[in-house]
């Protein structure tokens, strides 16, 4: 049987070409900004606890396989940049194993095998989402494992093909809860598939326990830890029913928007992502007419791929959205452009240059899109100067407004807060400082209002905190529609600067003189 990897040698050296070249792509700006978010900062902070031998949080987000697979590099550097760079070349090796993949199943050219990788290496938001310190990076690299060893097993029934689907599958629902919605496209291939390999000689129950191992494992160091037996599946429990509402008012899981990703596209991503996404539909047709759409029956490389991509959008339009939703599904359909355009139709085929010609235009399209959408915000982080202010002028604990990126330039505790009421009981703990961090924007949690309209101490500009993929990508968190989302960052980009500084006792003591009922900004 084939590796999922085995190129030929002109496939070979125009993927590692590509690669190579989407290595500046990647890194470009990376390590001169902060942590981009919250959840980043949080598992920047939890991996360094998990190396220390602190377990309370391995199951933040149900990711513990993340936690555990950068604990090593905790044991031998904080450095947060040091981490970033690693998740964003995690990323481009997913990059090219999906790539790998689609060249060797459907035996692309070399030069083909390389553009293709370019194509998806540059694609807007697989760019901006390996940027961050996330489990998004070693969710893409699972699945498009995942992908190719599911395929096999399809292409080739037997309990080694099954068993290595499962496999990826069982690493990627450790990395990553979203792997979940996989398992309905996964029981769809195999009801079509319809060979009963899954029930046949115990495959069943032994996928069962290969998918349960890491359940039972985990969970039982957890238990061994101090934690609740139950720690890990309680997340999937506080996905699907969450409790109050957040600061930002969402309390939701469903949310029906047709119309959101198709936006999302149409407004950040390449025309060629149209033909992926649509071109199918014509082979499906054709496929259909012929007689080769029964159950039982091998699809085609490209319908196995539009598949996954329809149900991923299908599937993500009624949750609540954000772009990362459609992490998995973004290189599905730039491959899938290009083997629309490179696929024969009606007996002809797109000549070579042609071909190449509008591939060209793609990638330059791309790389004008991450000019405007990703380097434009990757300008060096002005974090550090408010360390250094901070330290000129007592430093201290401080205290930030829903945010976090603070914590790796301030020697001491950066306490997040998601309302002005709790500054009184802060002030008598010490803090003397707090930083308005205009994350409280993107999170979209208006409960600032009084301070910020107070004139700052110190104040500082920090662009990447008005990013539109910034803000889309908290829509999932607000629970914004796609216009309302743009429309507050269109608002957060009118202001001049990004990050304020206030003494706390002075707004507790105008809060005192005024009174608690008043907003000292009408005093």
């Amino acid at each position: 049987m084939n590796s999922p990897l085995a190129l030929s040698r002109p496939q070979s050296y125009y993927l590692g070409l590509a690669l190579l070249l989407l290595v500046p792509v990647r890194l470009y700006g990376l390590t001169e900004g902060a942590l981009p978010d919250f959840d980043s900062v949080r598992n920047w902070q939890i991996v360094q606890e998990v190396a220390a031998g602190d377990l309370r949080h391995l199951f933040r987000h149900g990711s513990p396989l993340f936690m555990l697979l950068y604990a090593p590099v905790a044991w031998l550097t904080s450095d947060y940049r040091i981490f970033l760079v690693i998740n964003a070349m995690l990323a481009l090796v997913a990059v090219g194993l999906l790539a790998a993949f689609i060249a060797r199943e459907t035996r692309l050219p070399g030069w083909q095998t390389g553009l293709l990788t370019l194509l998806m290496g540059t694609a807007t938001f697989l760019t901006y989402g390996g940027r961050d310190f996330t489990m998004s990076a070693g969710s893409l690299l699972c699945f498009a494992a995942l992908l190719a060893a599911y395929y096999q097993r399809f292409r080739q029934p037997s309990s080694t093909t099954l068993y290595r689907a499962a496999i990826w599958l069982m690493l990627g629902l450790s990395f990553n809860y979203k792997f979940l919605l996989t398992l309905p496209i996964l029981a769809v291939l195999e009801w079509w598939r319809a060979d009963g390999l899954l029930l046949q000689r115990g495959h069943w129950w032994r996928v069962g326990l290969l998918l349960a191992a890491p359940f039972v494992v985990l969970s039982a160091v957890g238990w061994l830890a101090g934690l609740r037996w139950y720690a890990w599946v309680g997340v999937y429990y506080n996905v699907l029913f969450p409790g109050a509402a957040n600061a930002a008012g969402r309390n939701a899981t469903l949310h029906l928007d047709l119309l959101y990703y198709l936006r999302f596209l149409l407004d950040f991503e390449s025309w060629l992502v149209w033909v992926g996404l649509l071109g199918p539909l014509a082979l499906l047709g054709q496929q259909w007419r012929a007689g080769h759409l029964r159950r039982g029956q091998q699809l085609l490389l490209e319908l196995y791929l539009a598949i996954w991509g329809w149900c991923l959008l299908a599937g993500m339009s009624l949750l609540l959205k954000a772009p990362r939703g459609l992490l998995w599904a973004y290189g599905l359909w730039y491959a899938l452009g290009l083997l629309m355009l490179a696929r024969p139709w009606r007996g002809r085929r797109l000549p070579a240059p042609a071909l190449a010609l509008l591939v060209l235009l793609a990638l330059a399209g791309n790389l004008y899109r991450l000019q405007r959408e990703v380097y434009a915000y990757a300008r060096p982080t002005s974090y550090p100067a408010v360390a250094a202010w901070l330290a000129a002028h007592g430093g201290g604990p401080v205290v930030s407004t829903v945010g976090l990126a603070m914590t790796p330039f301030h020697a001491d505790t950066v306490r997040s807060i998601v309302g002005e009421e709790a500054l009184p009981a802060l002030a008598h703990q010490g803090y003397r400082y707090v930083l308005l961090d205009a994350y409280w924007r993107v999170t979209n949690v208006q409960q600032f209002n009084s301070l910020r309209q107070r004139p700052p101490l110190a104040a500082w500009p920090e662009p990447s905190l008005t990013s539109p993929l910034l803000f889309l990508e908290h829509s999932e968190y607000t629970g914004l529609s796609y216009q309302q989302t743009l429309h507050l960052q269109q608002q957060a980009r009118q202001d001049t600067v990004q990050l304020r500084v206030y003494e706390i006792s002075e707004y507790v003591q105008l809060r005192h003189d005024v009174g608690p009922g008043l907003d000292p900004a009408r005093r």
